[in-house]
Formats: C-alpha cells, sequence, structure tokens
C-alpha cells in the first residue's frame, strides 16, 4: 500500500513558516536595494532623455514613433501615467500594437498610443503640462527622478518575485538530479499513463487541465504535480496558495485519483499559519524551500 503523503501538525506548519519569514526579512532588505539602484542607474537616462528630448514633452506626439521603437523609451512612457500603465493595458487602451515594426509603419497607432498616456499623466509630477508653460529646473529634475525611482522600484520587486520562484524551481530540480532523478523533456500530461516513468521529471507542463511548475514520477509509480509559490505577505499568501495551488490540488486529485496523484506545494516567503492549514486539509502537501530534506526523505520512501 502506498505511503501517505506528510501531513504537518499546525506546530510544525507554524515552525516552517517562522523560519521562512526570518530568511525573507534578511533577503529582503540587502538584495532588493542593491537590484532598484542598478535598475534606477539603468534607467535614469532613458527617462532624462525622453523628457529633453521631447521639449519636456511638449513634442512627445509629433516624436512619436521615434520615442515608442526604442525599449527603454517605451518603458519610461508608461511610467508617466500615474499608475503606470502596463503594455497589454496599454495595447487596449489604445487599440494598438507595440511591435516597433507596426509602428514604424502606422504613425497614427503610434499617435494613439501617446494619447493614451498623456490622457492619465501624473499632473503632480508634470505640473507644467496641463498648464502649458515651461517647467522650472527643479521641477524637470524632480520629474525625472521621481519617474525614475517608480520604474526601478516596480521591476525590483518583479525581478525578486521571478528570481525567487527560478531559484526555487532550480533548487528542487538540483535535488532530484542529486537523488539519481532524471530530467525528461516536457510534455502535456493528460494522464497518468503520459506521465515521466519512476525516476524521472520535467519542468513546467500542462498536468490534466492546469499546469504544474514541476511533475515528478514517484518510485512507486504515484505522480507528484509540485507548485513552486514565493509570497511577499500574508494577503499575498491567500492567492499564491489557497486560490491558486490548494484550487490546483483539488482539480488533480478529481482528475487523476487520490491514489494516482499528491499535489505538492514549495513554499518560501510569508506565509500565515492558518492558510497553510486550509490548503493542507485541502489536500496540498506543503514542503519548505529553505529545508528541502523533508521533501527529499518522503520521496526516498517511495523506493
Amino acid at each position: 500500500m502506498p505511503l501517505s503523503r506528510p501531513v504537518w501538525t499546525e506546530a510544525e506548519l507554524r515552525q516552517g513558516a517562522n523560519s521562512a519569514i526570518e530568511i525573507f526579512r534578511e533577503e529582503r532588505l540587502i538584495e532588493p536595494l542593491e537590484k532598484y539602484l542598478e535598475i534606477f542607474e539603468d534607467y535614469r537616462a532613458a527617462v532624462e532623455d525622453l523628457i529633453e528630448g521631447t521639449v519636456d514633452l511638449s513634442q512627445l506626439s509629433t516624436q512619436a514613433v521615434d520615442v515608442l521603437t526604442e525599449e527603454k523609451s517605451l518603458v519610461a512612457i508608461r511610467y508617466l501615467a500615474s499608475p503606470f500603465i502596463s503594455e497589454d493595458d496599454l495595447k487596449v487602451l489604445a487599440d494598438a500594437s507595440l511591435a516597433p515594426s507596426r509602428l514604424r509603419h502606422n504613425s497614427a497607432m503610434a499617435g494613439r498610443i501617446i494619447e493614451a498616456v498623456m490622457t492619465a499623466l501624473d499632473r503632480r509630477r508634470f505640473p507644467w503640462v496641463g498648464e502649458d508653460r515651461e517647467p522650472t529646473e527643479e521641477e524637470r529634475e524632480s520629474a525625472i527622478v521621481s519617474t525614475t525611482s517608480i520604474i526601478a522600484t516596480s521591476r525590483a520587486q518583479t525581478a525578486r518575485r521571478r528570481t525567487s520562484k527560478n531559484e526555487q524551481e532550480e533548487a528542487v530540480k538540483a535535488r532530484l538530479i542529486a537523488e539519481n532523478f532524471t530530467e525528461v523533456p516536457t510534455r502535456p500530461i493528460p494522464n497518468s499513463a503520459a506521465a515521466p516513468k519512476p525516476g524521472e521529471f520535467c519542468a513546467e507542463t500542462m498536468f490534466g487541465t492546469r499546469k504544474a511548475d514541476v511533475v515528478i514520477r514517484l518510485w512507486d509509480g504515484r505522480t507528484m504535480a509540485l507548485e513552486c509559490k514565493v509570497s511577499n505577505s500574508s494577503t499575498n499568501s491567500v492567492k499564491r496558495l489557497n486560490n491558486d495551488a490548494a484550487v490546483k490540488a483539488k482539480i488533480w486529485l478529481q482528475e487523476f485519483g487520490a491514489n494516482n496523484v499528491i499535489p505538492a506545494a514549495m513554499l518560501s516567503g510569508v506565509f500565515k499559519v492558518r492558510n497553510l492549514v486550509s490548503a493542507q486539509n485541502d489536500g496540498l502537501t506543503i514542503f519548505w524551500a529553505h529545508d528541502l530534506d523533508p521533501f527529499v526523505e518522503f520521496i526516498e520512501s517511495t523506493r
């Protein structure tokens, strides 16, 4: 009879959550500042060139094609608005493509993009635009610094989330390989027969009707569908854990059956204990990225 999945007590989940929070605090204070400063330096010139090159935004419309077809300039333009406009939203708002090749041959489309941004222009950062005057030196410098700061903050946060998730996945794969598992090419897995063979795993793929970050075929023939989740707040943890990973767990258990699949989550960051308990009760097996030994020990126990 297959071994039962690991089920942790509330005290054990609290201990894991407390350790994850301590690690998050240490990483949050050091790494983001370095990344922020790096991005700030990278984008300051682009913002300065955009504002000064368009004569304090007064010629933005007439230079639309030129400024929109330069990568960093396009980023700076999206951040002129408050709140800044994502690429996907800008495409919808302007009914336009952001592809440089399309913009070079369609000045009207470029004009719609600029119009959409200027409609949402941050009037506090750029007060002279609405007042139809030239900015003071102090206003221009303030606008350049504040816009660059918003870009750097947003991109540093995004980079941190992506890096943490990627690091999780790479750590999981490295430990699996160390335990003599073999990584195989990714392919859709509509049923158990299509899963990797025992002792094999594949990265991000469709598992049933939902995507899994890592799919592992255990030695006893069951399949572990693993989600890697990083949370930077207890509120965010509900979205990533309970509204995503735990929902997938219920669906996978229905699609594959409890005897064939073990839905699991590899966690790092900030998670409320009650949310962990709830997710575990929904059939999700919890592991921590800062302590992979229990993960490996369970996998080895399926031999």
